[in-house]
């Protein structure tokens, strides 16, 4: 089913790279393969025929369980929090050390991985959105707990949870509410991503009128901004919903 929250918060991407190579290094043609397999797999938000194959996958399926050995401190705890199991958190935590050994990230390295994957466009100003949802303690980095709690609901929380999380994203003041103004700059960064390049050619008025679109469906009292209430409930009447 396709919609305007289809349109516009399905093309929300996130993804972890598991392993990147090292600098000076040439990757092979089967580890760029199974990098990008790892990402389509993840993406948190997607149309429908790609979402059915992540429901299909679990993160055991993306790692290899049998090599892991480490268990971070405070797992339980971790375990309790979010929706994954106890090997899930060990194969992710051992992921995240591999590509962040200081155990954090911060927005530049955040940039340098999602840029892999958008070589044909700008993926800067979308990354940095991004960045700022996950970086939920607002310190500049984003830790492992900080990726653990943003992927769990991304990928396994309730429908207002995901519908919450997409809101945030596009809420890039936080006040509550989302503006036209700010929705441009969502669409803006979405296209710049994909590159001038794409098929069909995409045209410069595309991000206003999928903006506009936008309003219509979401704004229901056409007070010109976008509550959170109006949000959830124009997304589960057209019945898409952020992963499913």
């Amino acid at each position: 089913m396709r919609s305007v929250y289809g349109d516009v918060g399905c093309q929300l991407k996130w993804t972890h790279t598991p392993v990147l190579e090292k600098p000076g290094n040439t990757p092979t043609i089967k580890s760029k393969k199974t990098i990008k397999q790892r990402f389509l797999k993840l993406l948190p938000c997607c149309t429908p025929s790609v979402a059915a194959s992540v429901s299909q996958y679990s993160v055991e399926d993306d790692f290899e369980l049998s090599t892991v050995c480490h268990r971070p401190e405070g797992l339980d705890k971790l375990q309790e929090q979010t929706k994954f199991n106890k090997k899930e958190l060990q194969v992710l935590y051992r992921g995240f050390k591999n590509e962040c050994p200081s155990g954090v990230v911060n927005e530049e390295t955040f940039k340098t991985i999602y840029s892999t994957f958008f070589p044909q466009g700008d993926s800067g100003a979308y990354a940095h959105f991004l960045f700022e949802a996950f970086d939920t303690n607002k310190n500049g980095t984003v830790s492992f707990e900080d990726f653990v709690f943003g992927l769990s609901i991304i990928l396994r929380g309730t429908i207002n949870d995901r519908l919450n999380w997409a809101f945030n994203l596009y809420d890039l003041n936080k006040d509550g509410c989302i503006t036209k103004e700010e929705m441009m700059d969502i669409m803006k960064s979405i296209y710049d991503m994909m590159g001038k390049y794409t098929y069909p050619c995409m045209q410069d008025e595309a991000p206003r009128e999928h903006v506009e679109s936008f309003f219509q469906k979401m704004d229901r009292n056409n007070d010109g901004v976008v509550t959170i209430d109006e949000f959830i409930e124009s997304c589960q009447k057209v019945g898409c919903v952020c992963g499913v």
